[in-house]
């Protein structure tokens, strides 16, 4: 086999694609100003290459987590762009997992949501993404949501969940 194959199909997971992201936000976390904290983590092969965690502006609830979509969107973009630099274009859609069904819902529908009106357009560029075939935004539940330790305070359970996922251990 062809070393750059065989580079391939060491890089690809189950489903065929190279790599998937976690996007989550707390709701309201910040004490002091009631504010969301957006994160996410990237995973190439089981082990993070990329990640982050912020306060949001302002948003919370739907429109937080739809706000740490965008940031994982533009995170996804990038790796997507640096695999095909180095000879590894995605085929697929890369998959963005959020455990926010209103969330999912804003990024996959181009319908207008009263309760998102008076965000910054620059946020809905993730729907064109989706249209477009680039991103594939699935629910995955709370419990299984690697992303959610970068977002706030969790249970030492949580950790120990998360831990490996991440490829730290």
């Amino acid at each position: 086999m062809e070393l750059s194959r065989l580079k391939i199909s060491l890089l690809r997971l189950d489903d065929g694609s190279l790599f998937t992201t976690y996007s989550d936000a707390s709701h309201g976390a910040c004490k002091a100003t009631g504010r969301a904290t957006g994160g996410y983590v990237t995973l190439v092969s089981g082990a993070a290459v990329g990640w982050s965690s912020k306060r949001q502006p302002s948003a919370k609830g739907t429109e937080g987590e739809f706000v740490a979509a965008v940031e994982a969107g533009k995170e996804i973009k990038w790796t997507r762009n640096i695999l095909t630099e180095f000879g590894f274009p995605p085929t697929l859609p890369s998959t963005l997992f959020v455990d926010n069904k209103s969330g999912i819902s804003v990024a996959k529908n181009p319908e207008h949501h009263g309760r998102m009106k008076h965000l910054d357009l620059r946020f809905y560029w993730l729907r064109e993404a989706v249209e477009e075939g680039l991103i594939d935004p699935l629910y995955v539940s709370t419990h299984e949501q690697v992303a959610d330790i970068l977002t706030k305070a969790v249970a030492k359970k949580v950790v120990e969940f998360a831990v490996p996922l991440l490829g730290l251990e």
